[in-house]
């Protein structure tokens, strides 16, 4: 391959975007972005469905599965960043991008309800893998350093778990904000999760371990029944 050939090569990235202001909304202005110095080699994506199954006597060989919802997609891949030929702090720099992704937004918090940036992958005409989403884990590893401890290379493991864009009152399972439904606690579940999906509100969690008399989140285990309440309506609490 020739050097021409590479220079025009579709480089992937990473955007950053403030998260939405509101249920339903779309991301707003971006943050940051993060070219990639070299496209992933793997790109892992994958997305789950929850069933679930009322055991019966009757039943000769199993119960028949009732379909609950669909889970998120979450694209995992690595960042690959080198700084040998330059030795200056470009490696920490991208890493700084990265670690944005992890921490409430200054308008987020402006607003009093912290949320992280959404993230966006992009390569090319790539559709499965580019949506918006959150970043779910970030790990750093370090392989490299100059004379002075400065970080020259590094691989950065990263997931991205898809955000839903949903309008208040589309989830399948609720129907509205105001409606109750059901939900079984699996592996991977968190109650602020649940509640991101739910409500598009991360922080509304306690609202529902306060629907199920939940003291402790860390202790719930898969295969708890819980009861995902409606949130009180907006115009109803200015009201009080």
């Amino acid at each position: 391959m020739s050097p021409a050939t590479r220079s025009t090569r579709t480089r992937a990235r990473l955007t950053l975007k403030e998260p939405p202001a509101s249920v339903g909304a779309k991301p707003g202005g971006t943050i940051t972005r993060l070219d990639l110095q070299f496209n992933p080699s793997t790109l892992q994506l994958s997305k789950t469905t929850e069933w679930r199954r009322t055991p019966s006597r009757m039943a000769g060989e199993s119960a028949l599965p009732e379909f609950v919802g669909s889970g998120p997609r979450t694209l995992s891949l690595e960042v690959f960043l080198d700084a040998t030929a330059t030795h200056d702090n470009s490696v920490e720099r991208a890493v700084e991008k990265l670690m944005k992704g992890c921490v409430p937004t200054k308008a987020s918090l402006g607003r009093k309800k912290p949320a992280s940036p959404w993230v966006r992958f992009e390569w090319g005409t790539s559709r499965t893998t580019s949506f918006d989403g959150v970043l779910s884990s970030l790990s750093v590893s370090y392989t490299l350093f100059d004379v002075d401890g400065k970080p020259l290379r590094a691989t950065c493991a990263l997931s991205i778990e898809e955000a839903s864009v949903d309008p208040p009152g589309q989830n399948p399972t609720s129907g509205s904000r105001t409606a109750r439904s059901a939900h079984t606690f699996v592996a991977g579940d968190s109650l602020a999760l649940l509640a991101w999906r739910e409500y598009g509100d991360a922080t509304a969690w306690r609202v529902i371990a306060e629907a199920n008399g939940i003291d402790d989140p860390m202790a719930l285990v898969p295969g708890t029944e819980l009861v995902l309440p409606g949130l009180p309506d907006a115009g109803a609490e200015e009201e009080r």
